[in-house]
């Protein structure tokens, strides 16, 4: 793609009440899930759950884009028919997860820094050739007093700059996404700074390594409260620290922002990306809605639990999930 096909790709998947399924979890995190419900961790059992989400009937109506996993990628369905043509037949853009995970950062114990850089030339290469429209990489950023140091925060945003350069190059739009951990007991305004910063280091990479900001697309974290602190702030304190965050660390080009559920209850975030669209005080620059994972597939897959004859159950909590977010983002 040329990069005004790519500014076009952002465009569509940032279609008004549009968001994007996030399903790229890797077999070992899939393979937990399943077994947390009983179900079989299996390489069939993790086709049956991927093709039951894609073939969810009118799911394109408030999905614009899906992340898929290279095992999903390159995987076939029971037919022998190829799993990624479920997503384009219902007018859902592909999307990759390119990164290799986040491993510990030398030096610099308890923080993380994320892999995959090696070899992604070819592999861009090749997920295009198979269809994906664009790429995914995720860093992760852990909060405590001390924590995440500056040099943690430089190489998790550089690796993300080097992996978006390397994105435009092969024709893929990339997708940013550096999260900040809602793990621990750190309050609403640790949160923000920590967003605001890691964001700050994030686009002067990206400057730096000559990324065309209109070509992109950043999946942040909202601005939370830690999950243990004991001051939870309400729905308007956390659209006004997020939206205040993101006006102060991300330049109007670009063209959107896909929040990240981060372990939040699928009703919590829903309600929390509508009060931050519904913030009327604050006009962004940028179309602001969704790419969940746990926030639309967690009753997905409990009604599912494994069994065919349920498979219609849980295409409809997907779409009731789906199109509460898709309303959500419209404010």
């Amino acid at each position: 793609m040329s990069m005004q096909e790519m500014i076009a790709t952002a465009k569509a998947l940032m279609a008004d009440g549009h968001g994007i399924l996030a399903m790229d979890e890797s077999a070992g995190t899939c393979n937990r899930r399943f077994e947390a419900l009983g179900i079989p961790p299996t390489y069939e059992m993790r086709r049956d759950y991927r093709e039951l989400l894609l073939t969810t009937p009118g799911l394109g109506a408030s999905i614009s884009g899906a992340i898929l996993c290279d095992e999903t990628l390159m995987q076939s369905r029971a037919d022998g028919s190829p799993m990624s043509d479920l997503a384009t037949k219902g007018g859902i853009l592909l999307g990759i997860k390119v990164d290799t995970g986040a491993k510990p950062m030398a030096l610099h114990p308890g923080e993380a820094v994320t892999e995959g850089l090696d070899g992604l030339r070819q592999r861009l290469e090749l997920y295009r050739s198979k269809g994906a429209r664009f790429a995914k990489w995720r860093a992760v950023l852990s909060v405590d007093a001390v924590t995440p140091s500056r040099g943690c925060m430089a190489a998790n945003a550089l690796g993300l700059a080097r992996y978006a350069g390397l994105c435009q190059e092969a024709g893929l739009l990339p997708m940013v996404e550096p999260e900040v951990l809602m793990d621990g007991g750190h309050s609403l305004q640790r949160c923000r700074w920590v967003t605001e910063m890691a964001l700050h280091e994030v686009f002067s990479a990206l400057y730096a390594q000559r990324v065309d900001l209109r070509a992109m697309l950043l999946k942040p974290n909202m601005v939370l409260p830690g999950a243990a602190s004991a001051e939870q702030e309400g729905l308007q304190e956390v659209a006004e620290a997020t939206l205040q965050c993101l006006l102060a660390s991300v330049p109007a080009a670009v063209p959107g922002i896909a929040f990240l559920s981060g372990g939040q209850s699928p009703q919590l975030a829903t309600a929390r990306l509508k009060a931050i669209n519904g913030h009327h005080q604050t006009k962004p620059p940028w179309r602001l809605t969704f790419s969940f994972s746990r926030a639309l597939q967690e009753p997905v897959l409990a009604l599912w639990g494994g069994k065919q004859a349920s498979a219609g159950l849980a295409q409809v909590a997907l779409l009731e999930r789906a199109a509460a977010n898709a309303a959500a983002s419209m404010g």
